[in-house]
């Protein structure tokens, strides 16, 4: 195993370690959610069928589309097809800023309705459904900032890409950031139907 080989796995090995830590962290959400489901199943029913399903459905397709444009990015530059990797990773950074504005516009018609954390209408009403909206906007609120980040390092690898530095032969840090991004998708694909569907 050459020098490069001996780099490039313990990079994918200190990845998949710091991925592993991320499922960890949203895991522990998702059973704080199921704790709560279980004590307010009604509220939590009512809560849900707030939320915009047309908004959720559009953010999972969008997500969905962003993931294969990163992982056909891995295969490009591997190819050598610089051009057509700088394109790929184009169209998934757009698709990470549509999601937010979609999750912005969707955050946004919940505060205009008095639907936030400690608002006066959640304190009014059942304490379960309080605890909803809690939850909802801690676990989407955290998600928008893995997908902030994710944003972040797919522009920094393009930027990568068409200096050079990346390229078919040294490519590792494009192959983590893309599994970096299918964490991000993967764990809306668990808040999409707790959320929107199941409820």
């Amino acid at each position: 195993m050459s020098h490069q080989e001996k780099d490039s796995f313990g990079a994918k090995l200190g990845m998949w370690l710091f991925l592993f830590t991320e499922m960890l962290l949203f895991g522990g959400v998702f059973i704080l959610y199921s704790v709560y489901l279980n004590r307010y199943p009604k509220e939590f029913g009512l809560g849900g069928h707030q939320l915009d399903l047309v908004f959720g459905a559009t953010n999972t397709v969008v997500l969905l589309t962003s993931s294969l444009f990163a992982a056909m990015s891995v295969t490009a530059i591997k190819r050598g097809a610089k051009r057509l990797t700088l394109g790929l990773l184009s169209v998934t950074i757009g698709c990470a800023l549509v999601f937010l504005c979609i999750k912005y516009l969707e955050w946004s018609a919940k505060f205009h309705h008095g639907i936030y954390p400690n608002s006066p209408k959640l304190i009014a009403g059942p304490p379960g459904e309080s605890i909803f909206f809690s939850l909802y906007y801690l676990t989407t609120g955290l998600h928008g900032i893995h997908v902030v980040i994710g944003g972040i390092l797919m522009t920094w690898t393009a930027v990568m890409v068409q200096k050079g530095i990346l390229n078919s032969t040294d490519n590792v840090t494009l192959e983590n950031v893309t599994l970096y991004w299918h964490l991000v998708d993967l764990v809306w694909i668990f808040i999409f139907p707790l959320y929107y569907l199941i409820l």
